[in-house]
C-alpha cells in the first residue's frame, strides 16, 4: 500500500471531479457547474460513508444516508462526524435547483468539500486505507 491519500478510491474519484468541475467549470454547463459540483462532493461523501459502514457494520450501509451520518459519531471524532452531516445537509440543498435560489458560490463549495475530504481521510482510516 502506498502513503495515506494517494491510492484512488470511487470516493476520492469523485471528490477530484468536483474540484476540476470547479477549477474549469465546462462551457457547455453554463450556469449548472455549481450545482453539479455540489453533487459530485455530495455523492463522494455517500459513497465514503457507505463503504466505512460496509466494513465496520454491515448492514448499517443499507439504512437512509441521515441515519448513516447521525450515528457516525458515536464511532468518528465528533467535529468529523458533525461536519459530515452538516455537509451532507448543505450539498443536498445546493445540489437541487430552486427557482428562487442562487446556486452554491465558489467558497462555499469550497468549504464543503474540505469538510467531505476530512471525512474521506477520517473513514479510510478506519478500514485500512489512510
Amino acid at each position: 500500500m502506498t502513503a495515506a491519500g494517494t491510492e484512488s478510491t470511487v470516493a476520492r474519484d469523485l471528490l477530484a471531479a468536483s474540484e476540476r468541475l470547479m477549477r474549469q467549470p465546462a462551457a457547455a454547463a453554463g450556469g449548472t457547474w455549481p450545482r453539479a459540483a455540489a453533487l459530485l462532493a455530495r455523492q463522494a461523501l455517500e459513497v465514503a460513508v457507505k463503504t466505512f459502514w460496509a466494513y465496520v457494520a454491515p448492514g448499517t450501509d443499507e439504512a437512509p444516508m441521515r441515519a448513516q451520518l447521525l450515528c457516525l459519531e458515536g464511532w468518528l471524532p465528533a467535529p468529523v462526524a458533525r461536519d459530515a452531516y452538516q455537509a451532507w445537509a448543505a450539498l443536498s440543498r445546493a445540489a437541487h435547483h430552486h427557482a428562487y435560489e442562487l446556486p452554491p458560490t465558489a467558497d462555499e463549495l469550497a468549504v464543503w468539500r474540505r469538510s467531505v475530504a476530512k471525512v474521506l481521510e477520517a473513514t479510510e482510516r478506519v478500514w485500512g486505507r489512510g
